[in-house]
């Protein structure tokens, strides 16, 4: 069986946990820094597992050294904002964070593919590459799938239809310059254009941008980890069995969408190997100007890390 590590024992980490224990995708490894968190954790889901009908092997460790021969390796270690705290705050910590935890990933289970889900996303997925020194697209991001998932979720609430029906692409970055593709976006086939007028299709837009903050808005204190984890885990399961799925994630951009040396949500076929190929979708220039905009904000905090 494939061994899937799970570097953070917090709530996106073990409901991530929980999720692949129940499809008995291999063998896990959950790790924290916090002693005894990753061991009652992963103790309490291994009973779970007798009551749920699932065999999967749990253990809970604050010792890198157990994630050594790792199929897969999901980072979501580091600290979310708190009040008071910038956004270049949040980025120097958890680029201090995640450089660690990236060397020690090189160091036990160098033949590795890394998804990292630790924010800003895409300028600590870039953190995660360097200093593991891997491969490009052994290194991507969750992204995309999860704001995909808002997105549907919010046009199935409107058309009162179901959530399965929908086909979902949104793409960019990570954050309030991520552009959900109505084009690209279809229920049981049918172009969501076809369905909703445009001023309709602009607010669940622009719902989809804001689908965090609303949830961290409500909860008062943390933020989202049911969606994330299943985001998560839908990536996790095409590495592991190799299904080639087309998802959106944080990918290394050499060129494509006119962009260079930056990682950036956009549609990408999912494998073993990690991201086997960037898809390029022709977008209407205003989406273009959405991209370059959020790509210029990337480049500059990237120009200023020392990685």
């Amino acid at each position: 069986m494939a061994k899937i590590s799970v570097i953070g024992a917090g709530n996106v980490g073990a409901t991530t946990v929980q999720r692949l224990a129940e499809l008995e995708l291999g063998e896990i490894v959950m790790t924290d820094i916090v002693e005894g968190l990753p061991q009652g954790k992963a103790l309490d889901l291994m009973q779970a597992g007798a009551i749920k009908g699932y065999d999967t092997s749990i253990i809970g460790s604050n010792d890198y050294a157990d994630i050594a021969d790792s199929a897969l390796v999901i980072i979501t270690a580091g600290i979310a904002r708190k009040p008071g705290m910038s956004r270049e705050d949040l980025i120097k910590t958890n680029s201090k964070i995640i450089t660690d935890v990236s060397k020690n990933i090189a160091k036990y289970a160098p033949e590795s593919i890394i998804m990292n889900i630790t924010n800003p996303l895409d300028i600590i997925t870039y953190v995660a590459m360097k200093s593991t020194g891997f491969e490009t697209t052994k290194v991507f991001g969750m992204s995309g799938v999860l704001d995909s998932g808002r997105f549907a979720s919010f046009i199935a609430e409107e058309l009162k239809c179901s959530k399965k029906d929908i086909q979902a692409m949104v793409i960019g970055g990570h954050g309030d310059l991520m552009v959900p593709l109505p084009q690209y976006t279809t229920v049981s086939g049918i172009p969501l254009t076809d369905l909703l007028s445009d001023d309709k299709i602009a607010r669940l837009v622009e719902r989809t941008v804001n689908g965090g903050a609303e949830i961290v808005e409500l909860l008062k204190q943390g933020s989202a980890f049911y969606a994330p984890s299943a985001a998560i885990v839908s990536m996790a399961e095409a590495v592991i069995k190799d299904s080639k799925r087309v998802l959106p994630a944080s990918a290394y951009l050499e060129g494509q969408y006119g962009q260079e040396g930056i990682y950036f949500g956009v549609p990408v076929k999912l494998g073993a190997s990690g991201v086997e190929e960037i898809l390029e979708l022709k977008l209407d220039e205003n989406q273009y100007e959405i991209l370059r905009k959020s790509s210029q904000a990337i480049l500059k905090v990237i120009s200023q890390l020392e990685v």
